[in-house]
Order: C-alpha cells, then structure tokens, then sequence
C-alpha cells in the first residue's frame, strides 16, 4: 500500500470520526467530567480522569462512524452534511463498520484496569451510543435517546469511582439529558428543511413551531435541576456563579434560535461547549475551596 493511498484513508477515517470537529467530544466529555469530578469529590484519581477522557474520544468517534453509516443513504440530501464520506462516495460500508469495531474494542480495552460494575455499565452505553443513529428513522424524539446516550459517562463514572451508582448520578444524568436535548433540537433547527424533504425524525420537526419553547423549556430544566445537586452537595458560591453565567450564556443563545436563521441555530448549538466548560470551572472551583 503506497503512502498516497495511506495518506488518502487516514483523512477520509479521521472525517468519519469527526476529528476535525471537536465539538461533539466536548460535549461529551463535559458532563463526564462533572461526574468524574463529583463522584471523587473534587479530587478524581488522575488515571481514572485519563481513561475517561480517551475513552469519551474513541466512543465518541464510533458514535460518529455508526452515525455516517445509518444516515449514508441521506447525507447526500442535507446541505451541512453532503461532502461527508458515505455522501461523496469516499468509503465502503465495510470499511466503516470495521472501524467503528476497532475503535469500540480500543475504547474497552481502555477500562479493563477499572472495576467489574464500570465494565457492566459499558454494555448498555455501547448500545445506546450504536443504536442512536437508527432512531431517527421511526423516533420523534431521538434527541431524548442521544441525551442518553451522552449522558452515560456520568453513571460510569461513579462506578469506576466508587463501585456504586447513587440516585444523585442518575439525577445528574436526566439534567444533562434535557440540557443535551436543548443544544441537539437547536442542531436539528438547522437542518429542519432538508430533514422534512427526506423524512428524518428530529425533536425540531416534533415541536413545530414551538421548538424555540422547547429548547428553552429544556435548558430551564437543566438549570433547575443543576441547583438543586449542587445545593444538595452543598457546593461553594463558584458553582451558583457558573450557573448565572450558564443563564446568560443560554438567553444569548435564545436571541440566536428565535431567528430560526439556519447559520445561527447551528452557532447556538456550538455555544454550548461555553456553558459545559463554565459549569464545570464553577465544580472544580468549589471544590478547591471546600
């Protein structure tokens, strides 16, 4: 195999992971951290952080593969999406699905150092994570599925920690699950027309005309429910800081969407990496000065 070709595959698997948009992995990896973060009491073991953070990478890059692979009969047909790989014709189902195989073996090779209840947790986040895309096809809310999905690092995250799921992971779970839907239906408002036209299900279609409610509706939600943990964790005034900033954040975000101005949607859905890194400095912060 000449270095021509090599050169050629490397570009077409790192688009297929998204390399070249970190955007997702950061999404991803906020509400993991949190969790890292509150599960170790502000002081996770470094190695454990380590894995996680390689670990959200390689699974969010599967995530984006078996992504490509479902919508690869569709991506040719929305704007954002029709210079993708399986949209120009750059690579074969099989290529893919294998991998997408490597990167989830890789990623469980990962946490083989951690405790048997993290490995149980994994089978159901693989699932979710491979089966998100194939919801889109008969869910009207698959963003609600993918808030699961990018919401599991939190519950593994207590596992590898503490060998136990509390109620407060779960709770920290469902709060990043509506925040997830929050910046995901603002994703979708930008791809709504082209998603009408081929029959894709997003939440974006299913709130109608109320989507810019819904968004907002599911960020208060967020907020509400991520006052309440830290007050029941009784984290410092860094985090309550973080937050009203994470408020002003998301009102800047509301006269993005309320355009329903397709640049500007999908803008407001890439703002989101702001309120994930503010929240988590106000959660390391206050743990700093406990």
């Amino acid at each position: 195999m000449n270095t021509a070709l090599l050169k050629d595959r490397y570009t077409v698997y790192k688009q297929l992971m998204r390399m070249d948009k970190p955007i997702g992995t950061l999404l991803l990896l906020w509400p993991t951290l949190w969790g890292l973060w509150i599960a170790g009491n502000g002081k996770p073991d470094a190695v454990v952080v380590v894995i996680f953070v390689l670990g959200t990478f390689l699974m969010r890059s599967a995530g984006c593969v078996i992504n490509d692979y479902a919508d690869r009969h569709y991506d040719m047909h929305v704007e954002r999406t029709s210079q993708r790989p399986f949209a120009r014709g750059a690579v074969t189902e099989r290529e893919a699905l294998w991998l997408a195989l490597a990167l989830a073996i890789v990623s469980f090779l990962l946490i083989l150092p951690l405790n048997r209840l993290t490995w149980l947790m994994s089978v159901p986040a693989v699932f979710v994570a491979a089966s998100y895309p194939f919801t889109k096809r008969f869910f009207p809310m698959p963003q609600a599925y993918l808030g699961i999905a990018f919401s599991f690092g939190i519950p593994m995250a207590f596992a590898a920690l503490t060998d136990h799921v509390p109620l407060l992971a779960w709770l920290l779970l469902l709060a990043n699950a509506f925040w997830t839907v929050a910046y995901d239906t603002a994703y979708a408002m930008a791809d709504k027309p082209d998603d009408l036209k081929i029959g894709i299900k997003t939440s974006a279609i299913t709130f109608g005309d109320h989507d810019v409610t819904g968004i907002m509706l599911c960020h208060a939600v967020f907020i509400i429910m991520m006052a309440g943990i830290g007050w029941q964790l009784a984290l410092g005034w860094p985090f309550f800081a973080a937050l009203a900033i994470c408020l002003l954040l998301i009102a800047k975000q509301y006269r993005e969407i309320r355009t329903r101005d397709r640049k500007l949607c999908f803008k407001a859905f890439l703002d989101n990496n702001q309120v994930g890194a503010v929240l988590m400095a106000g959660i390391v912060l206050s743990y700093l000065l406990k």
